[in-house]
């Protein structure tokens, strides 16, 4: 990546100083500078109120203790996070990671991220992210309960629904947030709108479990139909079996496309036939095993161990929407080879420099996740909304507002890449039009912000 402005490479430069045992976060600042060279050489009044040196330092970043007692009575203990990165158009809002490779790197890279994600939903969110190094792999359903209310002891004392608004993420399903809402609730003795992702009976958004995988979709439709393209008839890859990946399939199907192929951290499967998604619903969702089970119970069907493999099977489309950096260089050319035309990001970063290079390179359709992955978010927001006014939506009526989202967060993307002479680029566009806003709130706020 090269950073063209001189004065956004110096910001960086200091910035890799300070954080040299931070490389996903420093991946991420870079990937972000990189698109707002020209914005920086024409505004120089954000370089005099040094917007963007402080827009790549937390407002606040929080490191803690997780004791908790696993059911042999052995005391473990883990290292829980929250950074609220930046509230100049709304209290934090982010989810929690659950995985054993959390860390302050990923964490503060996956805020980051959400600060600009956030902004182009158009709702008023800052960016914060947070979680632990914990995995609920293999723990009883009183291990992860006792975890969690060990983590929310913490937490608790520094988020609530006007300061910072949590979620799910990897690791973190319905079950986490029932046991941290829980736990907030009894410390704290008020029911308010603090977490997102709650159960329907306990002020949660219908389509939010749905919302990101959904989203994507619909932000890849249009994306596709601005080409002259779409998803029906396609054949179609998707990393993951988690709730990303398992509605992306859904959505994909509805839209007539054809899955052949999801993944675990373990390997991925291959169904030429196109993926059951019934089966991998009952597998990853109701018994919580691993994909390999898939080949077990559909003819025709194969596991391979790996999980990197599954980007050498022939595409149109290419929905990553496992983790970050899942899809190198090496295996963006084998995708390009094969005939893939469109890449869409379901998880956040998936894609490492050099794949997004070969993306942009030989003119792929390629949708960056801080645009395409903002429906989960985006109908967080809507939850906050529905909490704030104490009503629910029906989910029509919310997926009809996802939609919509969807369709602006592409239309502001596509319009600030052209505006800066980048038209067709939408990793650039949704940089600018994402940092735009955040930025403008920072210089109304005044300097000491």
């Amino acid at each position: 990546m090269e950073i063209k402005n001189k004065h956004l490479s110096e910001v960086y430069g200091a910035l890799a100083a300070k954080n040299a045992s931070e490389p996903e976060f420093l991946q991420a600042v870079a990937e972000v500078f990189e698109s707002l060279s020209p914005v920086a050489d024409a505004r120089p009044d954000y370089i005099k109120a040094g917007v963007f040196s402080r827009i790549v330092e937390p407002e606040r970043f929080v490191q803690f203790r997780v004791s908790w007692v696993d059911d042999n009575g052995n005391v473990q203990v883990n290292r829980g996070y929250r950074v609220q990165f930046n509230s100049a158009i709304g209290p934090y809002k982010g989810g929690l990671r659950f995985h054993p490779s959390v860390s302050a790197s990923v964490i503060k890279f996956l805020g980051f991220e959400q600060i600009f994600k956030n902004s182009l939903t158009t709702l008023p969110m800052g960016g914060g992210k947070g979680g632990s190094d914990f995995d609920p792999k293999g723990k009883s359903e009183g291990e992860i309960m006792r975890f969690c209310q060990s983590f929310m002891t913490e937490l608790f004392r520094h988020i609530g629904p006007d300061t910072d608004v949590p979620a799910g993420d990897i690791g973190v399903g319905g079950r986490e947030i029932g046991y941290l809402f829980g736990q907030y609730k009894r410390l704290t003795n008020r029911f308010e709108g603090v977490l997102t992702g709650k159960a329907i009976g306990s002020g949660g958004s219908l389509v939010r479990t749905q919302a990101t995988g959904y989203g994507l979709l619909y932000f890849a439709d249009e994306m596709l139909t601005d080409r002259g393209l779409g998803i029906d008839g396609k054949t179609i890859l998707i990393s993951g079996s988690g709730n990303v990946a398992i509605y992306a399939c859904e959505k994909a199907q509805a839209m007539g496309g054809k899955v052949v192929a999801m993944s675990d951290s373990g390997g991925y499967v291959y169904d030429p036939e196109g993926i059951k998604l019934d089966v991998v619903k009952q597998i990853k969702e109701v018994e919580r095993l691993r994909i390999s089970e898939y080949a077990a119970r559909v003819p025709g069907s194969t596991y391979t161990a790996g999980c990197r493999g599954i980007w050498s099977i022939p595409c149109d489309i290419a929905l990553p929407c496992a983790t970050q950096n899942e899809i190198n260089g090496e295996e963006a050319k084998t995708l390009v080879k094969n005939g893939c035309f469109a890449v869409a990001e379901g998880a956040n970063m998936p894609s490492t420099p050099e794949a997004v290079e070969c993306f942009l390179a030989n003119g792929l359709a390629y949708a960056p996740a801080k645009a395409s992955n903002a429906g989960g978010v985006a109908t967080s927001g809507l939850e906050m909304v529905q909490n704030s006014i104490r009503m629910s939506w029906t989910a029509p009526e919310v997926d009809e507002k996802l939609h919509g989202i969807m369709k602006n967060i592409y239309a502001a993307a596509k319009g600030a890449a052209a505006e800066y002479g980048m038209a067709g680029n939408l990793v650039a566009g949704a940089n600018i039009a994402g940092f735009q806003k955040v930025a403008d709130a920072m210089l109304w706020q005044g300097i000491s912000y």
